[in-house]
């Protein structure tokens, strides 16, 4: 079950989204998930389908569900329970980050891998043997 990269939910929701805004971080991405290397966890699919039916992406229900079962029949998924919990609290102190921000982190870590592919943290920083790396960041 191991990948070397962990997408967070911003980079799905930008993969799947319509909205003409996002089109440069949908190509980027798209390069992404196109990727074998990568795995997600419960929490990041949940996050996927709040933030992707809302607007401006507007996926709409079905779309979004069969865009989470087609990722869960394909990659890795982390579960989400008491031990992850501990974990991210843990990264939360120690860092001094949001509980879910921490919670995406630690569901990184146990699915091993080393990078957690997100726009949300700061690009480089490592958390505990998980390195942020936010790939609409400019060059």
């Amino acid at each position: 079950m191991a990948v070397k990269h962990c997408l967070d939910s911003n980079v799905l929701v930008y993969a799947f989204s319509k909205a003409p805004r996002d089109a440069a971080k949908a190509r980027v991405a798209r390069e992404w998930i196109a990727r074998e290397d990568w795995g997600v966890t419960v929490q990041v699919l949940q996050e996927f389908y709040v933030n992707a039916v809302r607007t401006p992406h507007e996926l709409g229900h079905d779309d979004a569900l069969a865009m989470i079962e087609e990722i869960a029949g394909s990659r890795p998924v982390g579960v989400i329970d008491l031990p992850l919990m501990r974990h991210a609290l843990q990264l939360k102190n120690r860092y001094r980050i949001a509980y879910w921000d921490a919670a995406v982190i630690a569901g990184a870590r146990r699915l091993g891998a080393s990078v957690l592919v997100s726009e949300d943290l700061a690009h480089g920083q490592d958390y505990g043997g998980v390195r942020v790396l936010n790939p609409f960041s400019p060059a």
